[in-house]
């Protein structure tokens, strides 16, 4: 028997909390294009004077990628870390064996972060995912901004454009 547990979609929150513009971000460890899109949207919400916050939410593409959901389940045992693993993850896409999580886990002088000790975290995993089903994604990186689907190109120009932003 599974007990529900409620999890917080918005729980990995870059920027300001109460900024005005959120932009959700459904993203795979493994995809090449969120390994791209990555430091656009980080330099996004750092130039946005508190304007945009970014929120990430686990869509692993298991199928096409065999470490997405490790990676997905390694990031979110990261805790407080979640964006210094998020970094990590993105800057060695290529590398996401369990050995590789472990040793990024103890770069950050975290626990173990594979196997038995992060099963807690699959509901939250699993309700990123449902929640970008239902949503309409189907690959990634998907973005949403203030709950529309964003369909342009995932660069600062073309996203501050959309937003409403100054260039």
């Amino acid at each position: 028997m599974t007990e529900s547990v409620a999890v917080d979609l918005d729980r990995h929150v870059y920027g300001l909390a109460d900024a005005p513009i959120t932009l959700v971000e459904y993203g795979d460890f493994e995809c090449p294009y969120c390994g791209a899109a990555a430091p656009v949207l980080r330099r996004l919400i750092d130039d946005s004077g508190g304007m945009v916050r970014l929120v990430y939410r686990h869509f692993p593409l298991f199928t096409v990628h065999p470490f997405a959901l490790t990676a997905a389940l390694a990031a979110e045992a990261s805790g407080e870390r979640f964006w210094e693993m998020h970094d990590l993850l993105f800057a060695h896409q290529s590398r996401l064996t369990d050995p590789d999580l472990e040793s990024y886990a103890q770069m950050l002088d975290l626990g173990s972060v594979t196997g038995e000790a992060v099963q807690e975290y699959r509901p939250a995993v699993e309700a990123d995912y449902r929640s970008g089903v239902t949503s309409g994604v189907r690959g990634t990186p998907t973005l949403f901004a203030d709950g529309r689907l964003y369909q342009g190109k995932v660069e600062l120009g073309a996203l501050r454009s959309a937003l409403g932003m100054r260039h």
